[in-house]
């Protein structure tokens, strides 16, 4: 049998630091720009426009009255003090939601995390209306809440009901997030080693999640100063007794009294931005802290 020499193939090899074709290069920067030009113009129509456009009409009235329009009025006070019971409820209920979503199993824990996230999905409006028709005059639990000399509707708990129920999540999701990062290596060890189970939260379980519970309360106080339609519904901006911030927005553009309308908007946009700035240094601190767990 004839025996046949077949010669290798010879493949030229291709540089692996080829270059691209030079046509192309102008065309992603072009693409880039045209991208980033189109995300900065929808944002500045959304974001920028309607705050600049406060700042001017605020200028034409006067820094000076429009302050002094809101340096009377209780609802800002209010709001406040809504802050604070919204931060220290979700400082314990973010927690421990959290902790129960993420280390336990148990039947139904799908749903739990499902529901909180309800407020995210259902109209805070909607909220207040279904409250009513639990503790209005004619609700279900109206009969007990009497008997008990209890006023929710149009009172101050009124205004805590419906702010709760629209801050729940933040805080919530905030942990849950970081516990699912970090896993359970320590706080096991931590348990091996004796430590008893609230040992273990203050010693191994808070200080990893107190970056992530200082976000959500941020993100819950921001919430609380802005909410408008629950605590219109549930309260009713009752001057002097159920007023908030939003609320007493709306009533002086309705009574033409722009200068306390633009000195209350301006008051809540600089803690808002105050608000923003730091949740970005949350956020600058979280990132390294979570990169480091992650590679441990």
């Amino acid at each position: 049998m004839q025996r046949v020499d077949i010669e290798p193939l010879r493949m030229t090899p291709v540089p692996a630091t080829a270059e691209l074709p030079s046509v192309s290069r102008p065309r992603t920067i072009l693409g880039q720009l045209a991208l980033a030009s189109v995300v900065l113009a929808y944002l500045g129509v959304i974001l920028l426009a309607p705050i600049v456009a406060l700042v001017v009409e605020t200028a034409k009235v006067g820094f000076g009255p429009a302050l002094e329009a809101v340096s009377t009025p209780d609802a800002l006070e209010r709001s406040f003090w809504l802050v604070i019971i919204a931060l220290a409820v979700n400082t314990v209920a973010g927690v421990l939601g959290a902790i129960a979503i993420v280390r336990h199993r148990f039947p139904g824990r799908r749903l739990l995390s499902a529901l909180f996230d309800l407020p995210l999905a259902v109209s805070p409006v909607m909220i207040g209306l279904g409250f009513l028709l639990l503790v209005g005059r004619d609700g279900l639990f109206a009969s007990a809440l009497t008997a008990l000399s209890l006023n929710v509707v149009f009172s101050f708990p009124g205004l805590v009901m419906g702010t709760l129920f629209v801050t729940l999540p933040y805080t919530v999701r905030e942990i849950a997030y970081v516990l699912e990062e970090i896993g359970t290596s320590e706080e096991e060890a931590a348990t091996t080693l004796g430590a008893s189970p609230w040992q273990t939260f203050f010693h191994v379980t808070l200080p990893n999640i107190r970056l992530a519970l200082g976000y959500g309360l941020l993100m819950t106080a921001a919430r609380t100063l802005g909410e408008f339609g629950a605590v219109l519904v549930l309260g009713g901006s009752i001057s002097g007794q159920t007023q908030t911030a939003t609320t007493f927005i709306h009533d002086a553009i309705e009574e033409r009294q722009l200068a306390g309308a633009y000195g209350m908007a301006m008051v809540l946009a600089v803690v808002s931005v105050a608000l923003l700035l730091v949740l970005e240094f949350a956020k600058s601190r979280r990132q390294p802290a979570t990169a480091g767990k992650a590679g441990t």
